[in-house]
């Protein structure tokens, strides 16, 4: 049996685990539970109604926080000529050609988002055992595999996030920090289910909203009414 500390005990007593509660009133009281000696990031977890073993039921997009999400993204970039130039002055924190290639086939994985150029594609084409895995291989759909480097450093610098339902047909995707607004952390929740209702697959029948859960990294998941939140317009 799974334990659990006092902490997370006494938080529990304050959470009603039969209510569905709106947006708004759920951050704000997943905030003020929150007693920890480090800010805890708000995490969406989404039961939709997919099957991703089907081609036509798989869901894979991106979308820009338009908040952010509070934490520092370290973006490495696979390219050459001109382009490592521009990658490093738009702020890329490691650049390289078949260099950085041959680095991450060593081993080296200290970065979270990698973007490429598509002439270095099939140079990288053989760290897709190490990066697959990571889910840090570029792909077009994902935006990390672009011409317009600067822009696409920009974006996930500035919150833009990939995300996609896992084999059983869920999302994990985090918002935010506990120490955004209560309107802020609103604001991406809101700009998430939009995108992920724009994404919608083909494929995809019947009930599309499932469930939809909030929690923070180590506090209690509250349910949340899904109809308040498509319903509502953003603040």
């Amino acid at each position: 049996m799974r334990k659990r500390s006092r902490r997370f005990f006494r938080i529990l007593q304050l959470v009603n685990k039969g209510k569905n509660y709106s947006p708004l009133e759920a951050i704000d009281l997943i905030k003020n539970i929150s007693s920890l000696n480090f800010v805890e990031t708000l995490e969406v977890h989404a039961v939709l109604g997919l099957d991703p073993k089907y081609a036509d039921q798989q869901l894979r997009a991106t979308v820009i926080l338009p908040k952010g999400t509070g934490k520092r993204v370290k973006i490495a970039v696979v390219t050459k000529g001109e382009n490592i130039t521009l990658a490093s002055s738009a702020g890329a924190d490691i650049v390289g050609a078949d260099d950085l290639v041959d680095e991450i086939f060593n081993g080296r994985l200290d970065f979270d988002k990698l973007i490429a150029t598509p002439d270095m594609m099939l140079l990288i084409a053989k760290l897709g055992r190490i990066l697959g895995p990571r889910g840090l291989m570029p792909s077009p759909k994902a935006g990390t595999v672009t011409t317009d480097v600067k822009s696409a450093i920009s974006q996930f610098k500035s919150g833009k996030l990939e995300y996609k339902v896992d084999r059983t047909g869920i999302l994990h995707v985090p918002i935010g920090k506990l120490n955004f607004s209560v309107n802020d952390l609103y604001s991406n929740l809101k700009t998430l289910q939009e995108s992920i209702d724009k994404n919608r697959p083909v494929g995809s029948k019947g009930k599309y909203w499932k469930s939809l859960h909030l929690s923070s990294t180590m506090g209690p998941s509250l349910s949340i009414n899904t109809s308040v939140l498509r319903d509502t317009k953003s603040i």
